[in-house]
């Protein structure tokens, strides 16, 4: 039996570290298998709401906060570190160093954004956590290029395994499932989606403006923007970001058929909800994302993508998965969404090409590939050949 100690941000939290760390949580302990996992959660400020694997928590700032964690962790036999830089206290997140100077056991770091342009301090960050770490996890070979051609770290402690989603399929979503209400009595309607924490940069604009541009189509399509307001954002601004999407649909004649749900969705029904769809559109506005939850799981789901060129989406589409555009390009996305909606074989040839990718992408496959990472730590720790 391995036990790990998580040190992430995590449920009721709303984030996609908080996501991650459930589902890899849920599928190291899956039934089956005897190990065991406890969470050190990373909070601004102590709530109220409690989660059953939540074993202590890290309030930035905090005196006395890091040595705190620190001796958590390491009851347990290995540390699994979730990284972003604006998740820990400190500038750039530095706090975390300190936790990673008391942690005695092997810490994997799972590195969720390595920037290719980062600032001085940036670089240092991650390089320092990464000397802390035995293993160093990122998701991608877009982000494992950016380490080794940009940063300071020893290549043997970098390995790659991708971010995980749930791949078990169903053939058609449950009779009530319904992500419009009320329902609509008119022949099937392609269903176009966009989903994740709502906030400025995820290119709801541009995919406003290109949905737009397929009111000539019949049946007409429906555009479905799913996810709450990112809770920064939501603390910084309020809902004025999704009041301008929703105004901006009026302004183009299309808010009778682009809808926005807030609502939370579990794991489950989120996945009902991707399935339905007709085609998943990603219009990020960044250059710089080298993983995408959100991508996977909508490869994953083997739906249809038309994605901005953002560095996952170039690396994992590749094989005809989906259609790439350039960011920003409203007219190019209204064109890679018509061979979608207008073309079946295409749209029938990227779920083809999605499908051959899914198994490696199932949570259970990556939990598997962790838990293989997590033995060969202990192993050399204890001096035992492989």
């Amino acid at each position: 039996m391995t036990t790990y100690g998580f040190l992430s941000t995590y449920p009721p939290t709303h984030c996609g570290l908080a996501t991650f760390s459930s589902a890899l949580l849920r599928h190291l302990t899956a039934q089956g298998f005897r190990d065991r996992a406890g969470v050190v959660r990373v909070v601004d400020q102590l709530s109220a709401e409690v989660h059953p694997d939540v074993v202590a928590n890290l309030v930035n700032g905090s005196p006395g906060g890091p040595s705190t964690a620190a001796a958590v962790l390491n009851r347990f036999d290995i540390a699994l570190v979730q990284h972003e830089y604006g998740v820990y206290g400190g500038p750039d997140g530095a706090e975390v160093l300190d936790v990673l100077a008391e942690v005695t056991v092997p810490t994997i770091v799972v590195l969720h954004t390595v920037l290719s342009a980062p600032s001085a301090r940036q670089r240092q960050v991650l390089e320092r956590i990464a000397d802390s770490a035995a293993a160093v996890v990122v998701m991608s070979a877009t982000a494992a290029r950016r380490l080794q051609e940009g940063y300071l770290i020893d290549p043997a402690k970098v390995s790659i395994i991708p971010h995980g989603a749930l791949t078990g399929r169903r053939l058609s979503p449950p009779a009530s499932f319904n992500p419009f209400s009320p329902p609509d009595p008119r022949p099937k309607r392609p269903l176009i989606l966009t989903w994740g924490l709502l906030g400025p940069g995820k290119g709801i604009e541009a995919a406003i403006e290109a949905f737009a541009g397929l009111t000539d189509l019949d049946p007409a399509p429906r555009y479905l923007v799913a996810g709450q307001t990112h809770p920064k954002v939501l603390a910084r601004e309020g809902e004025a970001y999704r009041d301008s999407l929703v105004g901006r649909a009026e302004e183009l004649g299309v808010s009778a058929d682009v809808e926005f749900a807030p609502e939370y969705r579990n794991a489950e029904s989120l996945m009902d909800l991707v399935r339905a769809a007709d085609v998943v559109l990603l219009p990020y506005e960044s250059t710089e994302q080298a993983t995408s939850g959100v991508l996977i799981e909508a490869v994953a789901a083997r739906r249809p993508i038309v994605a901005t060129r953002f560095p996952h989406a170039v690396e994992l589409l590749a094989d005809g998965s989906g259609l790439l555009v350039a960011h920003g390009d409203a007219a190019a996305m209204t064109g890679a969404l018509r061979t979608v909606l207008t073309q079946p074989a295409t749209a029938a040839s990227m779920t083809a090409a999605s499908g051959r990718l899914a198994p490696a992408l199932d949570w259970s496959a990556v939990a598997d590939s962790y838990r293989t990472l997590a033995t060969s730590l202990l192993r050399a720790r204890a001096g035992i050949a492989a």
